[in-house]
């Protein structure tokens, strides 16, 4: 499944749903390593963009859309609607990311040049 078949809206331009297979979700649980967090304390002292939370951010919520996306091609769509992120702090250093939308099977629209 292409990336170019998600959307945080629940339609996909010049297609059509056809078939709704139900919620996808893909999730991470993780915690600050000891070293990211000295590190990123170093960073609060400068100000600015603190690019070890950044990373680690971004390279959780991939990792949870990834997984989404691979629940969803496991499921047979072919594309995901309202897809959405959420965190949650478990427990004091501990995040899950959740990353979660609506599976479903999609066409392709005729346009003017196919009639």
């Amino acid at each position: 499944m292409h990336t170019d078949m998600t959307t945080t809206t629940f339609t996909l331009e010049n297609h059509r749903v056809i078939h709704t297979l139900g919620v996808v979700r893909g999730i991470v649980v993780r915690s600050r390593s000891v070293f990211g967090t000295i590190g990123a304390s170093l960073q609060t002292i400068v100000g600015g963009n603190i690019t070890l939370y950044t990373d680690l951010c971004e390279k959780t919520r991939e990792e949870a859309y990834e997984i989404m996306m691979a629940h969803a091609e496991r499921r047979g769509a072919n594309a995901v609607v309202g897809v959405r992120y959420d965190a949650t702090e478990i427990a004091k250093g501990v995040t899950e990311v959740l990353c979660y939308g609506t599976a479903v099977v999609v066409e392709p629209l005729e346009t003017e040049y196919e009639r």
